[in-house]
């Protein structure tokens, strides 16, 4: 192996001279004191980068599966021109079925409508599902607080409703609630809304406020009648293989279905909710990565100190026939050496932080008394966490690399070290 290598080890081994002062530190050891400070404060970093991201993770992917478990993957709908429903529905949910990402399909209607009771009045989407086909597309059954999906029967008017939207109607299963259709029956009077009763045979608790509070559901027939669509739907919504094949599956179903019709998939639905989060982690990292550019600082530092301190043995290796590059070869293995150790203990703390964090944030919790996230305020009162090993190693490649520019200079300063200036005063 090269000497460079071994005197930039024994120089980050340096231990201190004597006649150190009250500290008890010499110049070696207060150079080695630094380098520890560094090689703490680069793994801090990277832990802190690694358990953030996951936790970030872990909430991207708790959310993505709350949305997902109440819309879909993909909605094939009706186009504007033809008044945003699907007449042939079976032929485009046949068709739509064929592609080999698509793993199953049901037909829907969603219309406006308000929901009335005990003198309480809340504007809701309404959604008119087949119970045994939605459940193959959505999670709504595991989602249930009380009551089933199959309860849902064709001519018998039930309704599910959800957790947030039930309390502000202050109804229970078993009420009748009235269902308001904005659009009205044409009299010699006047224009009357259409109304009907509806009996609640279930709630459910997504934990997103947005379904919870303005989605009821009742069966696609029911619905077809109050809202006079015969047998036309809304439009069919599709579940695939894997959710993230959801674009590109949605750009081939336009090739694969002959009717007019509107195909949306989920990352277009929520891409503003998905894009804040992803702005956001990224915002994260780049905050983060300053308490390791911070680190790196410090190692520029050890080593400016350690290249005014090493004059005169720099001399001598030079007088020696080292050559400059090899001088700072020297300099760039000691600050790297410190970099790579803080590097692999805050990627095996943070990686063990982050695959244990359902232990450590509880433990925090009991010692301190209090709770971090209050299940009466936040839907999700536990912190998830998603390692992802990508973006491990994303961290510590720039992390590696911050090290690496870190030592270019002090190193640069060690090579251009004339042996004569060095030795004059020795």
């Amino acid at each position: 192996m090269k000497y460079e290598f071994w005197i930039g080890l024994r120089y980050t081994r340096a231990k201190k001279r004597s006649g150190g002062g009250r500290l008890g530190l010499g110049s070696d050891g207060f150079i080695s004191f630094i380098s520890l400070i560094s090689t703490l404060g680069i793994a801090l970093g990277v832990a802190a980068l690694i358990v953030v991201l996951s936790v970030m993770n872990g909430f991207q992917k708790e959310l993505r599966t709350r949305i997902l478990g109440v819309a879909s993957h993909i909605q094939v709908m009706g186009s504007p021109r033809t008044g945003g429903e699907l007449e042939d529905w079976p032929g485009v949910l046949q068709a739509a079925a064929r592609h080999p990402l698509v793993r199953e399909a049901a037909p829907f209607v969603q219309e406006q409508g308000m929901l009335s009771f005990d003198q309480e009045v809340r504007g809701v989407m309404v959604r008119g599902v087949l119970p045994e086909a939605e459940e193959r597309v959505a999670d709504f059954e595991q989602h249930m607080k009380t009551g089933h999906l199959a309860a849902l029967q064709p001519g018998q008017f039930g309704i599910i409703l959800g957790a947030e939207l039930a309390y502000a109607l202050r109804t229970q299963v078993g009420d009748k609630v009235t269902l308001i259709a904005p659009q009205g029956m044409v009299t010699a009077a006047a224009i009357l809304p259409r109304l009907k009763q509806f009996t609640v045979v279930g709630i459910f608790e997504v934990g997103m406020f947005e379904f919870d509070s303005g989605l009821a559901l009742i069966h696609m027939t029911d619905a077809q009648r109050l809202y006079r669509l015969d047998e036309r739907v809304s439009g069919v919504r599709l579940k695939v293989d894997d959710l993230f094949t959801a674009p590109r599956v949605a750009r081939e179903l336009l090739g694969l279905l002959d009717a007019d019709v509107f195909i949306n998939d989920w990352t277009r639905s929520h891409a503003n909710f998905f894009r804040a989060v992803a702005i956001e982690k990224n915002m994260m990292f780049l905050i983060l990565m300053l308490i390791v550019a911070v680190a790196a600082f410090n190692i520029v530092s050890a080593l400016v100190m350690a290249v005014n301190d090493k004059q005169a043995d720099i001399a001598i290796l030079r007088t020696l026939g080292a050559s400059p590059g090899s001088i700072m070869q020297i300099f760039i293995v000691q600050g790297a050496l410190i970099g790579v150790l803080g590097l692999l203990l805050g990627v095996a703390g943070g990686v063990a932080l982050a695959l244990n964090i359902d232990v450590v944030v509880p433990a925090l919790e009991r010692l301190l008394g209090m709770q971090f996230l209050a299940k009466d305020v936040y839907y999700i009162s536990e912190l998830p966490s998603d390692l992802q090993w990508r973006d491990v190693g994303v961290i510590a490649s720039v992390s590696f690399v911050l090290t690496l520019l870190a030592t270019l200079y002090p190193s640069w300063r060690a090579a251009r070290t004339q042996p004569v200036e060095a030795l004059r005063y020795e």
